[in-house]
């Protein structure tokens, strides 16, 4: 289940950072991008805490 976690969250990560570089080369658009970035950020905060403070 930990692991489960930590892959989600590193998920998360991903969704936090590529959206922007896909922005950048214009592969998707500026909405997509923020709708991206709004669901890594969202899956980062959620479960990050759960194994980062032990």
């Amino acid at each position: 289940m930990k692991h489960l976690i930590k892959i989600t969250s590193f998920i998360g990560l991903g969704l936090s950072i590529v959206p922007a570089i896909l922005v950048f080369q214009g592969s998707i658009t500026a909405e997509n991008c923020k709708n991206l970035m709004a669901v890594g950020t969202l899956l980062w905060f959620v479960t990050a805490p759960t194994w980062m403070n032990k």
